[in-house]
């Protein structure tokens, strides 16, 4: 009798081998093109041809999963990637593959990555159901081992091409997606209320229908835009590392470290350069100690320390102390952080306020040394400062290129 916890672990495992799969994939297939042909140019074309499915299923991604089911498209979505990636090496074992041909496999193989992570999403309920944990939990724990098996998909697949060559890590990535597949096929039970079950439209009024969607919600259309935009200046990145690291270091194991470094630091860099700005930007004293304050209290959250909703400064204060088993010089640094947090809230202005910055800094080694592994490396990589960040100047870039867009459009109502 299966646990009622495998189909949980299961769908975690599928999600891993996905992810990681696709990031092994976009190490594999830029260096392969690379090293076969030694043009960039069509490098960046076939690169140009992975990133081009993205844009698509933004639009036609959901359709396509509400046909096929939540569970149904989850796997079709690992076989499609299966076999494209596989055809490959095996074209280019036996009669040989034309650059078309690559465009071709490498455009059906990213087609279904975005309904097929869709698809697990919409599953993912259900197991955590039938599991008994609680949703936060189950939801920490797959958002760490997304994040996680996107940052060592591509030294991992660095370390494939390296070790057995681009083929064969084609071959080896290929046969990761069956294994995501047969883990969703035999394990993971159909969702309770199947999308599929519902009754269907027709194909292209139901892709309509959210189009308009889309279009006629500003806030939805601005993220489609800041997606697509995203994808737009990441997309070089790959190609440009992949030629970097084949002429300086003439191995695939550094193209895929540099892409894993810098995705790695890419997040806490960001969390850096977003508390300094809000500290340039505080105009007095009372502003900058509480800028140090939230940031203090975002990275203890980091680390699973999370004060209740609405806790005064005093409040957070014991419950870090207990919660984190505070004494001596770490618990003597947690009270002047509150008392100078607490007089820059009351105190009159003009009152001369210390820096906490080192108490502060204090504060948050002593809570690190309590919690686990775990969760001293998510705070690390993917602190929410960090996060946030990346969300906001995704949404300036946004809103900055569709400006000249919302200016012809009122100019045209004004004509």
């Amino acid at each position: 009798m299966i646990n009622r916890r495998t189909p949980l672990y299961a769908l975690y495992v599928a999600d891993t081998i996905s992810l990681a799969g696709n990031s092994v994939a976009q190490i594999a297939i830029p260096w392969y093109v690379l090293t076969t042909t030694g043009s960039a140019t069509l490098t960046a074309l076939v690169v140009f041809f992975n990133f081009l499915p993205i844009v698509l299923a933004a639009f036609f991604g959901g359709v396509v999963v509400d046909r096929l089911g939540f569970r149904a498209a989850s796997i079709v979505a690992d076989l499609a990637s299966s076999v494209a990636v596989a055809a490959i090496p095996l074209l280019h074992a036996t009669v040989g593959i034309e650059i078309w041909q690559l465009m071709v496999l490498v455009f059906v193989g990213a087609l279904l990555d975005a309904p097929g992570a869709t698809a697990r999403a919409a599953l993912f309920p259900d197991v955590v159901e039938l599991a008994d944990v609680r949703m936060e939990r189950a939801s920490g724990v797959r958002a760490g081992i997304q994040r996680g098996a996107e940052l060592i998909g591509a030294p991992l697949g660095g370390v494939l091409v390296a070790g057995f060559g681009a083929t064969a890590a084609l071959w080896i990535d290929g046969a990761s997606f069956l294994v995501s597949a047969a883990l969703v096929l035999l394990f993971v039970p159909r969702a309770h209320r199947d999308a599929s079950a519902d009754a269907r439209g027709r194909f292209f009024s139901e892709l309509a229908d959210g189009l308009r969607f889309i279009w006629q919600r500003p806030l939805v259309r601005a993220v489609v835009a800041m997606v697509l935009l995203s994808n737009f200046i990441e997309a070089p990145g790959s190609v440009v590392l992949a030629v970097f690291a084949r002429e300086e270091y003439g191995s695939a194991a550094d193209f895929g470290l540099l892409v894993g470094v810098l995705g790695t630091v890419a997040v806490p860099l960001a969390a850096r350069a977003r508390l300094r700005r809000r500290l340039h930007e505080a105009p007095d004293d009372a502003h900058r100690v509480e800028v140090e304050w939230q940031a203090m209290v975002e990275r203890i959250g980091d680390l699973g320390v999370i004060a209740p909703r609405g806790s005064t400064p005093r409040q957070a204060g014991h419950f870090f102390q207990r919660e984190a088993y505070l004494e001596g010089a770490e618990s003597a640094s947690l009270r002047r952080v509150v008392d100078t947090v607490e007089r820059s809230r009351y105190a009159p202005p003009g009152t001369t306020l210390v820096d906490i910055r080192e108490d502060a800094h204090r504060v948050v080694r002593a809570v690190s040394g309590v919690r686990r592994r775990r969760d001293r490396l998510r705070a690390l990589l993917w602190p929410q400062d960090g996060l946030v960040e990346w969300r906001d100047r995704r949404a300036a870039a946004s809103r900055r290129a569709r400006r000249p867009w919302e200016a012809l459009r009122a100019r045209v109502g004004r004509d």
